[in-house]
């Protein structure tokens, strides 16, 4: 006999109202971050009490990372398998993505200030961030590495760099984006960057500005 302890599954209103809670924790840190975003105010936002947001959550912290995975799943919430694919199409998807971003400026910020607030000591998004940035420089190598295989190249050594340029591209963008919607293009410079990081990974050409070091 099976000793197995079955999880019983939530139920659909318990599920949806878990997600009115996200959103609306999503809008709560995105203006005014982790720490100064209370509780309460959240739970006044979906007709709750601070006790019924623990209630579905646990504690804030708890609630912070539901948060950082309800912003992960809309990035892939349209791709197959729930993932971001490998390759040329990576690159594809990350434009893409900075495209659905400017629809969607509550996440955006939220993401702005979580990541940014992230820095300072103890905060409990720090983890989740070294992990996401770690993972997505990963993946952006291993998409290099297969557009140059495909291409018959030796992988160049500034794949790192373009790498971790392309995450500060979007990352730096949004916030420009979000401090000045009307200045800055958010998706077409985005993806004037990438294209532009990818070309200098696997058609590289001298520098335009020289020596710049000296």
């Amino acid at each position: 006999m099976s000793t197995e302890r079955r999880v019983p599954r939530a139920r659909p209103e318990t599920l949806a109202k878990r997600t009115e809670i996200l959103r609306a924790a999503t809008a709560t840190f995105g203006a005014k971050g982790y720490n100064r975003g209370p509780l309460t105010e959240i739970a006044d936002q979906v007709g709750m009490t601070h006790a019924g947001i623990l209630h579905h959550f646990g504690s804030k912290d708890q609630l912070l990372l539901e948060v950082l995975r309800y912003r992960d799943e809309t990035d892939v919430a349209g791709l197959a398998n729930q993932r971001i694919p490998d390759g040329i199409e990576l690159f594809r998807h990350l434009v893409r993505t900075a495209f659905a971003n400017e629809h969607r400026s509550g996440i955006v910020q939220a993401y702005a200030v979580l990541s940014a607030e992230s820095v300072t000591d103890d905060h409990p998004g720090r983890p989740y961030f070294e992990d996401r940035y770690r993972t997505l420089r990963r993946e952006i190598r291993d998409a290099f590495t297969r557009v140059c295989a495909e291409r018959g190249m030796t992988v160049p050594e500034t794949v790192d760099r373009a790498a971790a340029g392309i995450l500060a591209v979007m990352d730096g963008l949004q916030v420009q984006w979000l401090l000045a919607p009307d200045d800055v293009e958010l998706a077409e410079a985005s993806a004037f960057a990438i294209d532009a990081l990818v070309r200098a990974v696997i058609d590289p050409a001298p520098s335009a500005l020289g020596d710049a070091t000296g």
